[in-house]
C-alpha cells in the first residue's frame, strides 16, 4: 500500500498576482502538488481564506495558512493511504474543527485535498478525472467567460460574467475551437463599435466593453457568434455569473442592476424576459446569497429549460445544500 511520506507547501501567486497556498504531496517518491483556487467575488459564507495581514503582500500573505500545512496538517496525514481521499478530508475537518476551516485555512485544507487527490489517481494509474468519476466520467459543455462585469472589470455591467456554451460541439477540442473563433469575431466587433479600449480584458480573460446593461453583452455576443458562423441557440447558447450580491443592496432589499433598482420579483421576471428574448440556459446567483426562497421561486418557474447555479449561495458547504 502506498503512503503519504512527506507533506509540504509554499506560498505562490495565483492567476491575479495575489498569494495563495500550493501544497506538495510526496507519494513513491514522486512529488504531487496542488494550488488553492481564490475569487475576487466571493460568498460570506464561503471557507475562510487565511491571510496574513500587515503590509506584506497588502495584508493578503499566506504564510500562516503554509505552516499550518507544514506542521499540524503534514504531522496528521504523513503515512495515510493516498486514497483514502474521505478519510483525510474528514482528519482536516476535524483537525481544524470549525464550520468554515478559520483556524487552519480554507486555502490550506482546499490545497492539500487535492494534491492528495491527484496523489491517489498516481497510485491508482488513473487520470484524475477517472479517479474522481468512477464509473461516471462525463465532460460537460464547458462555459466560456468573454465579458467581465462586475468585480472582474471594473466597468458599468453589474452582470459579473457574461458566457457562451458550444453545446453543439461532438467533442472538447470541437469546443474549444468555437469558444476561441466566436472570442476571436467578439473582439473585432468590439473594436469596432466601442474603440480599441473595449478589448482590454478583466479578471478572467473575458473582454471589460463599456456596455451597461447585460441585454447590450448578449447582443453583442449574438453577432459575434453569427460572424463566426455559428446559429445562436443551435450551435451555441448564453450563460452569465450574476454575482447579484454584489449589486444588493442591505438596507433598501433591492438590486441596482441594468440601470434599474429591482425588488426580488421584479428582478426574478427582468431574468425571465433575458431567457425569453435570447438562448440564456444557465444562471448563476441570480439572488442575493442568502435568498434561498426566491431562487427555489426562480428554479422552479424556469429550471425545466435553464439551469440555475448555486455557487454564492451553497458555496459547497453542506448544511447551505441541505437547507437549498
Amino acid at each position: 500500500m502506498a503512503t503519504i511520506e512527506k507533506v509540504w507547501a509554499r506560498e505562490v501567486l495565483d492567476s491575479r498576482g495575489n498569494p495563495t497556498v500550493e501544497a506538495v504531496v510526496t507519494v513513491n517518491g514522486h512529488e504531487i502538488s496542488a494550488i488553492a483556487p481564490s475569487g475576487a467575488s466571493t460568498g460570506m459564507w464561503e471557507a475562510h481564506e487565511l491571510r496574513d495581514g500587515g503590509k506584506r503582500y497588502s495584508g493578503k500573505g499566506v504564510q500562516q495558512a503554509v505552516e499550518n500545512v507544514r506542521t499540524e496538517i503534514a504531522k496528521a496525514i504523513t503515512g495515510m493511504d493516498p486514497t483514502d481521499q474521505k478519510g483525510i478530508d474528514d482528519l482536516l475537518n476535524k483537525i481544524d474543527g470549525t464550520d468554515n476551516k478559520k483556524k487552519l485555512g480554507g486555502n490550506a485544507t482546499t490545497a492539500v485535498s487535492f494534491a492528495v487527490a491527484r496523489a491517489g489517481a498516481m497510485v491508482s494509474n488513473q487520470q484524475i478525472y477517472e479517479y474522481v468519476g468512477k464509473d461516471h466520467v462525463t465532460l460537460p459543455v464547458p462555459m466560456f467567460n468573454i465579458i467581465n462585469g462586475g468585480k472582474h472589470a471594473g466597468g458599468d455591467l453589474k452582470i459579473q460574467e457574461c458566457m457562451i456554451l458550444p453545446v453543439g460541439a461532438s467533442s472538447f477540442s470541437e469546443c474549444l475551437r468555437m469558444a476561441t473563433e466566436t472570442y476571436a469575431s467578439l473582439k473585432s466587433i468590439l473594436k469596432k463599435k466601442y474603440g480599441v479600449n473595449a478589448i482590454n480584458v478583466g479578471d478572467e480573460g473575458g473582454f471589460a466593453p463599456p456596455v451597461n446593461t447585460v441585454a447590450e453583452a448578449f447582443d453583442t455576443i449574438m453577432a459575434a457568434i453569427s460572424d463566426a458562423g455559428y446559429a445562436p441557440g443551435k450551435d451555441i447558447y448564453l450563460g452569465m455569473d450574476c454575482a447579484s450580491s454584489e449589486f444588493y443592496d442591505d438596507e433598501k432589499g433591492t438590486y441596482d442592476v441594468d440601470g434599474m433598482t429591482l425588488t426580488g420579483g421584479e428582478l426574478l421576471d427582468h431574468y425571465k424576459g433575458l431567457i425569453k428574448d435570447y438562448p440564456l440556459i444557465s444562471i448563476e446567483d441570480p439572488f442575493q446569497e442568502n435568498d434561498f426562497k426566491t431562487t427555489a421561486e426562480f428554479t422552479k418557474a424556469v429550471g425545466a429549460h435553464c439551469q440555475i447555479v448555486g455557487d454564492d449561495l451553497f458555496v459547497t458547504n453542506s448544511k447551505r445544500l441541505a437547507i437549498g
